[in-house]
């Protein structure tokens, strides 16, 4: 795969390096990911995942390399980025005291918009994201996949074209993961491009069109869940009557599971 500055792409790094002190997080990093699309970013804790997306969505300036996003530059032309980027993190960014609709309106207002048409970007998305029988709640009530649904939610104000998604189903059980892939699929579906990190290697096999494996701050390996699988075969894990599973693909890739704490390379978190 071509790296270059291109309006193909509608995420793109070229080159990004990051360093904390002595310690290096992003060393050389390229990625491209088409429009509509979802790409999935794996790797171990400390591998720079959460470095990458923080540069991406202009969070953190990285120390060389450049990085577009919808085709505008995120170093030069930050402020035009955040405007076309929804982010949801690890951790709930919802006001659990407030109701659903309650906690839409006010993050719609902090992006400025009228008070009538707050109200009514509220109740579309309380709609796509089935929660307007409980948009009336405090959010305290709902459940662990009903709280990240809201949060897909809020990050979609303003329908912005590129999603990043920090490993959004962390802590939730399996129900409201499914609930959340749903959703995820839905957005793709209407034209939203993802990119998602995660430790569930299975959540990236059901929804990733490509897979980006980074280890030490580089790619070492990229394709879709397919192609990864065939790079490793079955004659090279125990039973060779099945595919290699992702699990398998990453510990033969990078020479550890997914979930291992890279200890040599450290990443701060988000």
């Amino acid at each position: 795969m071509a790296y270059g500055e291109s309006t193909d792409w509608a995420i793109q790094a070229i080159g990004l390096r990051k360093r904390y002190g002595d310690r290096t997080a992003l060393d050389g990093f390229d990625l491209n990911v088409r429009p509509g699309t979802v790409c999935g970013l794996l790797g171990p804790n400390g591998a720079g995942k959460t470095t990458a997306v923080r540069i991406l969505t202009t969070l953190l300036r990285p120390d060389a390399g450049r990085a577009f996003v919808d085709g505008h530059d995120a170093l030069a032309d930050p402020r035009t980025v955040r405007y076309r980027i929804g982010l949801v993190g690890q951790n709930a960014s919802v006001d659990e005291i407030l109701s659903g609709r309650q906690n839409l309106v006010m993050f719609a207002k902090l992006y400025h918009l009228p008070t009538a048409q707050a109200r009514r970007r509220a109740d579309e998305l309380l709609e796509r994201f089935d929660l307007t029988e409980a948009a009336g709640r405090s959010v305290a009530e709902y459940s662990g996949g009903m709280r990240r649904r809201l949060d897909l939610a809020t990050s979609l104000l303003l329908a912005p074209p590129v999603l990043f998604l920090d490993e959004p189903t962390t802590g939730l059980d399996p129900r409201a993961r499914i609930e959340v892939w749903a959703a995820i699929r839905s957005l793709v579906g209407s034209g939203t491009t993802v990119l998602l990190t995660t430790q569930y290697l299975e959540e990236a096999d059901q929804l990733a069109d490509q897979i980006v494996l980074i280890d030490a701050g580089r790619v070492v390996a990229e394709g879709t869940p397919d192609e990864l699988k065939a790079r490793v075969g079955p004659d090279r894990v125990e039973t060779v009557t099945r595919k290699p599973t992702l699990d398998e693909v990453f510990l033969q890739l990078t020479g550890r599971p997914a979930t291992t704490t890279t200890a040599q390379n450290p990443e701060p978190a988000a």
